[in-house]
């Protein structure tokens, strides 16, 4: 959904008992472009969850009721109380902020409700063939859910001819070890919070994370033979339970 211009006057009506992510930022701030890159997307991508936007030298009385400072400051509201508060956000902190407020809304669901969308969430896990994650998503669909299965992510851009050679062989393979493995790729020109948190220079660049670790990363097309290995050392591979848990 868009992003919601927030007043004085409609603030209430538009949060609400809603989630939300309120930006409280005007045009002095060095507002992060990485960050307004990575919420512009999450607004387009998340349902349930506000996303708004205060002027606060347009719009004072917000900016007083949430103590602005003349920094950039993002801030997380559920039923109108404030679950967190962040000044001069990075992009890397959507992904928790956003999780925060899902399991905001989860807690207040019936169980029968509840259930339903954890059978949903585990047959999400189930993928035949590659995600496209992003900023936003990352943490959960690649960090998160290699808990649950390795996670083989393909830093790639389209202007890239080996990206090009590596992408059916990693459509080919996702088929083959669906439920074993998930399969994710980045576009590193649309997602520069990874490309910068990874320090990506060369691609495609393929890692693999197990257990919420980073296991392999290596720049450079690989020949099927050598992804196919790459995937069942990752499947078969062992993370003591204690290094799972600092992850």
């Amino acid at each position: 959904m868009p992003i919601t211009t927030l007043t004085d006057s409609n603030f209430n009506s538009y949060i609400g008992d809603s989630a939300a992510l309120v930006l409280i930022s005007n045009g002095s701030d060095k507002l992060r472009s990485d960050f307004k890159t990575a919420f512009d997307k999450a607004a387009d991508e998340e349902d349930g969850i506000v996303f708004g936007r205060v002027d606060p030298s347009v719009f004072n009385r917000l900016g007083e009721r949430f103590d602005y400072q003349n920094k950039s400051l993002l801030i997380g509201l559920y039923r109108g109380e404030i679950l967190f508060r962040r000044s001069r956000p990075w992009a890397t902190d959507l992904t928790d902020y956003i999780a925060q407020l899902q399991e905001a809304i989860a807690a207040d669901l019936p169980p029968e409700e509840r259930e339903a969308e954890a059978d949903e969430e585990e047959k999400a896990i189930v993928l035949d063939k590659p995600l496209d994650v992003t900023d936003a998503t990352f943490k959960l669909e690649a960090i998160q859910a290699s808990h649950e299965l390795p996670v083989l992510v393909d830093f790639w851009a389209e202007w890239c001819g080996p990206c090009r050679q590596v992408s059916p062989i990693l459509e080919k393979l996702a088929g083959e070890f669906a439920g074993q493995i998930r399969v994710v790729k980045v576009d590193t020109d649309a997602n520069p919070g990874l490309s910068q948190a990874f320090q990506i220079r060369s691609i495609p660049t393929i890692a693999v994370f197990k257990q919420g670790k980073l296991i392999f990363m290596q720049p450079g097309a690989l020949p099927e033979p050598s992804f196919r290995e790459l995937i069942k050392q990752a499947i078969e591979l062992e993370i003591p339970a204690d290094e799972a848990a600092s992850a």
